[in-house]
């Protein structure tokens, strides 16, 4: 057995460093925490200073009982965990659950897995740092009493198997005020004018420099340009300069990483985390932008044998985030001379973005010319202007150019002017008032709630990708593409002294994996929003997030945090609970012309729906909305068309075809062939026609007799398939798996039967559904037995270690 057992997160990571020690080292994977909150209770005891009460993870009981061998045998148990405070929180709950003497244990850190940094560490280890155990405890604690307590307020007064967090529920609320700022938005018309020049070799282009607010205003500046003499009254030229971006932090690589690649946050810092593990690049959850020496130097070299030395410009960066937190360095490749590397194809294009932007901040700026012309026109004062840029000098663009938010094509000038002269005389071929519109304000994608988040100082590294997974996951929040919607413009042309217009048309508002809150998204964030003002506050949110930097730098006691937020919070939850009203997100939309009843849209137990009728009225009807329709912008007219469905499309074999929508989508169905429309090219269960839907149920049966395995005449509604994970049984709409030693080919209905009755309870179809489903609002709900009171202290649990005390 070797004397030194080196314990780390993972076991790639494990893989890396143990071929970097000698034979007196074992090094073994934690596979992340081994302990946690257990899951059903809040394992919080308020009363004694927020004792948190851990519990070993039943997936971890295998990996602590074979750890806790290994450290008894060891000399010197070496905590290796991420130098983070949740790798810090780590190697605590190890020490704790493998009941390891301190003296026996040593806590290393580094922030690259490479044979140099993990031996320099082993030479340099330390203790570990309960400030930094006690502000990953401050989080994970605050966060499970939001969450315990919240969560219960939702389920009564909004919708069961809701929830809620302290930073998840904020970032639903930047989503929604956009949204809302998207939808009041108005678009205004003006006009940009520029003119083209012949000169003979080359054109001209040049803008009039403001903005002509309508037709009227565009038109009579083209007529005044009628018989106008055109000529360049001033020449103007500045140097210029651009400097490189500063090295990556979390933050800036998932923004970068989603512009460049389209990675999402998440595909980012998984693939963050192979690199890191297999030591191609540092530690990937930082928020610093500084480099090391070592690495400074590094790029010197590189860049003085890749490209020469006038273009290496040594550099440190200064980072502006709020409440940047751990001293590590930024992102960078281990190995500078590592242009490119062998991996997986996200594993290379990841790392070359990488080593670019790490590179190129170490690079001299790029130097340019800018050129301006100024135009006079001989019937008036306005003058237009044509500009032009000139790079003198790459620098650091040679290798990196950075991507930006707003990269729409605006219109203007770019690359070298033609030469010019002052007072040279200019040959009009045309000016073009082209009509342009305000641009609403932009849907956030990934990587721009990324930034938003961190000006707000709202998470830290190690939040921003699980925060936005959160959302996604929990249906507040969907990422989306929208296709645009056509628009027309006008051009007013002047050419040979003769204005013509044209109309034109574009498309417009076309977005492309961008994020969209739900209509329960919505109805959730305005009711915390109204009855928990300071937990949807972004001010109140950062200064939290502050106070845990705090804890980490020994400056403030946690449970001292814990006792100032938890008070005001819980007497807030149980006024919420007794007093607030119920959130439908209810919105009347008209009267029904038939029945002469309401008609409104709200949130009911299965999501959004269409009502008719008052809620006391015994025959009102329902209907579920369309997975692309929203109950804060449908229709009455699209509202009603709701209620078409089932359509009977006519008989076909002495049955009808029925088209209707039902829990997975719009389908046609005749007799017991269910056949799902394929929308996407063009099946719509409003318009699809006899002869399309009859195709579909063909179709299906087809398909259906091609997988048949077992068939029974005396009971069609069962059925033995071929299905893409195998042979499965059918029954009605039911699907169920064969155990093993059984041959599909040789079951009797008998086995079948068996199979069925054996097999785990279906669970209940909730979701966005049938008008069947929608239905369901009728029948009164019966309370579920619910998880204790948030009013309620939670028992006492055994097992377990308390928090470390300072």
């Amino acid at each position: 057995m070797s004397k030194n057992l080196v314990i780390v997160e993972s076991p790639a990571k494990a893989k890396t460093i143990e071929g970097y020690l000698g034979k007196d080292f074992t090094v073994k994977s934690s596979y992340g925490h081994v302990r946690d909150l257990p899951k059903n209770d809040l394992a919080i005891n308020i009363e004694k200073g927020f004792v948190p009460v851990y519990e070993i993870t039943s997936d971890k009981q295998d990996v602590v009982r074979e750890l806790k061998k290994l450290a008894q045998k060891a000399e010197v148990v070496w905590l290796a965990t991420d130098e983070d405070r949740e790798g810090e929180a780590i190697s605590w709950h190890l020490l704790e659950a493998l009941e390891i003497p301190l003296q026996k244990t040593k806590r290393i850190v580094f922030s690259e897995i490479t044979k140099s940094a993990i031996l320099k560490a082993i030479d340099n280890p330390r203790t570990l740092d309960i400030d930094l155990v006690n502000a990953q405890q401050a989080r994970r604690v605050l966060d499970r009493l939001v969450g315990f307590e919240l969560s219960p307020v939702l389920w009564k007064k909004v919708r069961p198997s809701l929830s809620a967090g302290r930073v998840q529920s904020v970032a639903v609320r930047i989503i929604v005020e956009r949204e809302r700022d998207i939808q009041g938005f108005k678009a205004t018309s003006f006009y940009n004018i520029r003119a083209g020049f012949d000169l003979g070799t080359a054109t001209l282009k040049a803008d009039l420099s403001k903005k002509v607010n309508d037709g009227y205003g565009a038109r009579e500046f083209l007529e005044n340009c009628k018989g106008a003499n055109f000529s360049i009254s001033a020449i103007e030229t500045k140097p210029s300069k651009r400097t490189p971006a500063a090295p990556f932090t979390t933050s800036t690589l998932q923004q970068e990483a989603g512009r460049k690649l389209g990675f999402s946050v998440s595909r980012t810092m998984v693939v963050a985390q192979r690199l890191y593990e297999s030591g191609k690049i540092t530690y990937m959850r930082t928020d610093s932008v500084n480099l090391s020496d070592f690495a400074m130097e590094a790029c010197k070299k590189e860049i003085g044998n890749s490209f020469g030395d006038k273009y290496s410009k040594p550099r440190q960066f200064t980072n502006k985030s709020k409440g940047a937190q751990e001293a590590h360095e930024a992102i960078r490749p281990t190995d500078m001379s590592a242009h490119e590397i062998d991996g997986e194809r996200d594993e290379m294009r990841l790392y070359e973005l990488i080593w670019k932007r790490t590179i190129a901040s170490q690079m001299a700026d790029a130097e340019l010319e800018k050129t301006t012309a100024t135009i006079a026109i001989s019937t008036m004062s306005d003058v237009l202007q044509a500009k032009g840029e000139v790079i003198k000098f790459d620098g650091f663009l040679k290798v990196y150019i950075e991507s930006t938010d707003d990269e729409e094509n605006e219109e203007g000038n770019s690359g070298m002017l033609p030469p010019l002269n002052v007072g040279q005389n200019l040959s009009l071929m045309d000016m073009i008032a082209t009509q342009r519109f305000t641009q609403k304000p932009p849907r956030y994608s990934e990587a721009s709630l990324v930034k938003r988040l961190e000006e707000l100082g709202i998470g830290r590294p190690s939040t921003y990708a699980p925060t936005i997974s959160t959302i996604q996951n929990r249906e507040y929040v969907e990422k989306k593409d929208k296709e645009g919607v056509p628009r027309a413009f006008e051009l007013l042309i002047l050419k040979n002294n003769e204005i013509k217009v044209e109309e034109k048309a574009e498309n417009t508002g076309a977005e492309k994996a961008k994020l969209f809150p739900t209509d329960i998204g919505t109805v959730v964030n305005d009711f915390l929003v109204d009855q928990f003002p300071n937990i949807l506050d972004y001010g109140f949110t950062a200064k939290v997030e502050s106070e845990f930097d705090d804890i980490a730098e020994g400056k403030l006691q946690w449970q001292e945090m814990m006792k100032r937020f938890y008070k005001p919070f819980h007497e807030n939850v149980v006024v919420t609970i007794e007093s607030a009203q119920r959130a439908t997100g209810e919105r009347e939309l008209g009267t029904d012309p038939v029945t002469g009843k309401t008609v409104i849209a709200r949130i009911g137990r299965f999501g959004p729906m269409i009502q008719i009728g008052a809620s006391d009225d015994p025959d009102k009807k329902f209907a579920s909305l369309r997975a692309e329709q929203s109950i804060g912008n449908i229709t009455l007219e699209e509202a009603l068309k709701l209620f078409e469905l089932p359509r009977k499309l006519g008989e076909w074999d002495g049955e009808q075809i029925v088209v209707s929508v039902g829990r997975f989508g719009p389908y046609a169905k005749h007799g017991s062939t269910f056949a799902s429309l394929k929308v996407k090219e063009g099946d719509d269960p409003y318009t699809i026609e006899f002869d399309r839907a009859k195709q579909l149920i063909e179709e299906k049966r087809a398909g259906v007799i091609a997988n048949m395995l077992l068939s029974f005449p005396e009971r069609p509604e069962v059925q033995v398939l071929n299905g893409r994970f195998g042979p499965y049984i059918k029954s009605g709409r039911d699907n169920y798996k064969i155990p093993k030693g059984k041959d599909p080919k040789s079951l009797t209905l008998e086995e079948i039967d068996t199979i069925i009755a054996e097999a785990p309870a279906k669970p209940s179809r909730g979701g966005r559904g049938s008008k069947k489903d929608a239905q369901k609002e009728k029948a009164p709900v019966k309370k579920a037995a619910s998880k204790k009171s948030p009013a309620k202290k939670a028992p006492a649990k055994k097992a377990a270690k308390k928090s470390p005390k300072k």
